[in-house]
C-alpha cells in the first residue's frame, strides 16, 4: 500500500461545534477578531433568511443543512508525523530522495452539521449558487461510486 499524502487526525469526538459561514468574499485576515459584534451582527427575517452587513455591503444568508450522515470538520495545519521505515531482516531498503513524497498533515479543531451560505443579491439554493449545487451533486456521486448494486439492478 503506498503510502498516505495527506492526513487528517481527530480525536474520535469532537466535542466543539463550529458556525461555518460561507462569504462571497476574501477576507486577507488569519486569526481572531474581537469583539465580532462590531462587525458582524446578522439578523434573522423570514423563512430562516438572514441579512448582514458587512463593509456597507447588504449579504443575505440561508442556512443549509449537511444530509444526514455527513458532517463537515474544521481543520488547522500542523506538522506531520515522522515515520520510521519498517525493515525486514533480509531486506535492504534504499529510498532516493527524489521518491519520497512529501506528506502534510491536518488536526481536527471543530465539527458542524449546518453552514450558512451567504450571497449579494439572493440566498444560496442549488439553481443559482455554485457552492451549494457542487456539494449536492458530489455528495449524490460519492453514493453512486460507494454503493452496490441492488438485486433488481444486476438483473
Amino acid at each position: 500500500m503506498a503510502p498516505s499524502v495527506f492526513t487528517v487526525a481527530s480525536e474520535e469526538s469532537i466535542e466543539k461545534k463550529a458556525q461555518v459561514h460561507l462569504l462571497p468574499c476574501r477576507i486577507d485576515h488569519d486569526g481572531n477578531v474581537n469583539p465580532i459584534d462590531t462587525y458582524w451582527n446578522p439578523s434573522e427575517g423570514q423563512d430562516q433568511i438572514k441579512t448582514a452587513y458587512l463593509r456597507g455591503r447588504k449579504l443575505h444568508g440561508k442556512p443549509v443543512k449537511l444530509p444526514d450522515g455527513y458532517y463537515g470538520s474544521v481543520v488547522e495545519k500542523s506538522e506531520p508525523e515522522t515515520k520510521t521505515p519498517r525493515q525486514e531482516e533480509d531486506v535492504e531498503l534504499q529510498e532516493e530522495s527524489d521518491d519520497q513524497l512529501e506528506t502534510g498533515a491536518m488536526q481536527g479543531k471543530a465539527a458542524f452539521e449546518e453552514l450558512m451560505i451567504w450571497g449579494h443579491e439572493s440566498t444560496g439554493d442549488s439553481s443559482s449558487d455554485p457552492y451549494v449545487r457542487s456539494m449536492e451533486e458530489w455528495i449524490a456521486f460519492a453514493e453512486q461510486i460507494h454503493s452496490y448494486p441492488s438485486d433488481s439492478s444486476a438483473k
